[in-house]
């Protein structure tokens, strides 16, 4: 019977020996000794978003690329390397969709302007609308 019991608790555990050997990414799941570079780090990984899973960020997805992402950022952040360094590196090798504060440049500009265009246009709309009736009366 104990036999038994060990082999069941040892098949529960066995996914979770997996999973910690599944990363080979050293700071995947490990954190920064120095804590002012690990809040720099964590701070970076918030904004930036897994590949993988597209609507979590590296810091709360659980995909092996969340985490070699994760690794890359603590082992760049400890190297002396500054979150907009990193930041540009990335977005230059995985593009600008891996960040969650995309860049003013030539192909996203319209992704700033269109809301303000939108709201000005409403804005004379209304104005328009509210005058004509004020006019009427």
């Amino acid at each position: 019977m104990k036999r038994l019991i060990a082999l069941v608790a040892l098949a529960f555990a066995s996914p979770v020996f997996a999973q910690e050997e599944q990363s080979t990414a050293p700071y995947a799941y490990r954190q920064l000794d120095d804590q002012a570079q690990e809040t720099k780090a964590q701070d970076l990984m918030e904004t930036l978003r897994c590949l993988q899973c597209q609507g979590q960020s590296i810091a709360d997805s659980d995909a092996p690329i969340a985490g070699s992402m994760r690794s890359l950022v603590r082992e760049r952040i400890k190297a002396g390397e500054t979150p907009e360094q990193i930041r540009a590196w990335l977005i230059e090798r995985y593009g600008d969709y891996v960040s969650y504060a995309p860049q003013l440049t030539g192909l996203t500009w319209p992704l700033f302007a269109v809301p303000g265009v939108l709201i000005l246009i409403a804005f004379l709309l209304l104005r328009r609308r509210f005058s004509a009736k004020g006019a009427g009366q």
